[in-house]
């Protein structure tokens, strides 16, 4: 049986990404571009901070456009 993760804030997702490799790249309006190039493949996360903290839902959709499983995000932070 698991337990649900706990939601994850707007600072906390922007270490996990940064931890990652990803680097901010422009802001439209709420929405932050985070990007990282990595084997010749672009990956683009978008975090809209408003929306923090952030459902399990949104973390699983920008762990995928991230390259990485949600249970990444949480391993990560544990070890910020």
């Amino acid at each position: 049986m698991s337990k649900e993760q706990p939601p994850i804030t707007c600072k906390e997702l922007k270490a996990i990404l940064a931890y990652i490799g990803f680097v901010f790249d422009t802001q439209r309006g709420s929405h932050e571009q985070w990007v990282m190039i990595k084997n010749n493949r672009k990956y683009k996360v978008t975090v809209d901070c408003p929306k923090a903290p952030f459902s399990q839902e949104l973390i699983k959709n920008m762990a995928t456009q991230a390259g990485c499983a949600k249970k990444d995000f949480y391993r990560i932070l544990k070890q910020l």
